[in-house]
């Protein structure tokens, strides 16, 4: 099951998308659907409101007056926290409801209000956030639904902001447009990403792109950082740490379009626990290994060689090239990706040497058109660098006081 988090502010557009993902296959869970459904006229969601907020909160019928509610809960932090602490369980238990109800190769979207607000964002594959700017958020609240001006502004106050919003977001949907322009955004954005991803992860299918350099993204450190709180999430104890390493940690540095990240584990073992739990969070286990790591022979034979063992997984999802390297705690190779990295980071000159030293072996690469064959080439290439980098890296390391 590929699930997706779907969210944006209120007044964003959330259900437009939503029913293009139901035209297109999608099993959605709304949220704010739920929420209504658990305070309906008769249900413990309802008889919690009225005994915190008053009978005020009803129409002359007994239903919820949503607006009366909403000045009252909006009013102050203390009353919206208030609001949340009755509602939010209520909708999480119809939630998992609804989840275990769905198809085992569904596309899953949860439409979750708060999602960037509640951190979240960590137990999806994907999170899709509708971004519009707060000013127009305020006309389309006042003009399509009559809601008063200072109420739709408290209640976009109440929110993430658009930074907070654009951090957590694995894409953006900009539906600052006329009507129907996200249409067809949409549609891409499932053929091209969101049908293969779910495919992938069913046939535990990795995306390896050729090694091709690039320039440095400065979206790599945020992508970086969504992938970890995944892994950490996914692994829990059984990381001792989980870092972003390689050269698309390095700012300002080319790089093959793929984000590299090392999960510290106890033994390999505990590598090998977590080989399904990683898949099933859409990074499947790569059975056939190709790695850049220094090779063992470097050292001069000082180094036991099974000691630079590691598992290696990959992405399943089209739009996100991923290495993650299980190694273990304290082992040679789990200390030099970490001290490499740092090394790049501190010395410009150093940084300078490696990307021609790339420049390079990506040129060797070209030459290739299977990723087996490319792959092997650039490795090739880079590999009599790293003849005399691992022990640079380790005297700069021990001059600078350097600590894991």
């Amino acid at each position: 099951m590929l699930r997706i988090g779907l969210t944006g502010g209120i007044g964003a557009g959330k259900s437009t998308v939503s029913k293009i993902l139901v035209e297109l296959g999608a099993v959605i869970v709304d949220a704010d659907l739920i929420a209504r459904e658990v305070v309906e006229p008769g249900t413990p969601g309802l008889i919690a409101l009225v005994e915190r907020f008053g009978n005020d909160i009803l129409t002359e019928a007994g239903a919820l007056d949503r607006a009366a509610l909403a000045a009252r809960a909006f009013a102050d932090e203390e009353s919206r926290l208030a609001l949340n602490s009755i509602v939010h369980p209520l909708v999480g238990a119809r939630t998992a409801e609804l989840i275990d109800s769905a198809a085992a190769d569904a596309v899953l979207v949860q439409d979750i209000p708060l999602l960037v607000e509640g951190g979240m964002g960590a137990a999806f594959h994907l999170v899709l956030i509708v971004l519009v700017d707060a000013e127009e958020r305020v006309r389309r609240l006042v003009g399509s639904r009559g809601m008063p001006e200072a109420d739709a502004r408290a209640r976009i106050a109440a929110q993430a902001d658009d930074e907070q919003r654009r951090a957590a977001a694995d894409v953006l949907l900009d539906n600052s447009g006329e009507p129907g322009a996200l249409e067809p955004v949409v549609r891409a954005l499932w053929s091209e990403r969101i049908a293969p991803f779910a495919s992938n992860i069913r046939t535990r299918t990795v995306v390896r792109p050729l090694p091709v350099l690039v320039a440095p993204d400065p979206r790599w450190a945020g992508e970086a950082a969504r992938l970890i709180a995944r892994l950490q999430l996914v692994c829990g104890d059984r990381a001792v740490r989980v870092d972003h390493i390689g050269s698309t940690a390095v700012e300002g540095m080319p790089a093959t379009d793929v984000i590299d990240l090392q999960v510290t584990v106890a033994d390999l073992a505990t590598a090998d626990e977590l080989a399904e739990p990683l898949a099933e969070a859409g990074f499947p286990r790569i059975e056939h290994i190709t790695s850049d790591d220094p090779k063992p022979s470097y050292l001069g034979g000082e180094t036991d060689p099974a000691l630079w063992d590691k598992r290696i997984h990959g992405g399943a999802d089209p739009g996100r090239p991923v290495n993650i390297h299980l190694r273990v705690d304290g082992w040679p190779g789990q200390q030099f990706a970490l001290v490499f990295r740092d090394w790049l980071r501190a010395d410009p000159d150093v940084r300078a040497e490696y990307t021609d030293i790339k420049v390079g072996a990506a040129d060797k690469a070209a030459d290739h058109s299977s990723y087996e064959d490319a792959v092997t080439a650039y490795i090739d290439a880079k590999s009599p660098w790293f003849d005399t980098a691992y022990s640079r890296a380790w005297k700069w390391a021990d001059r600078a006081g350097w600590k894991a």
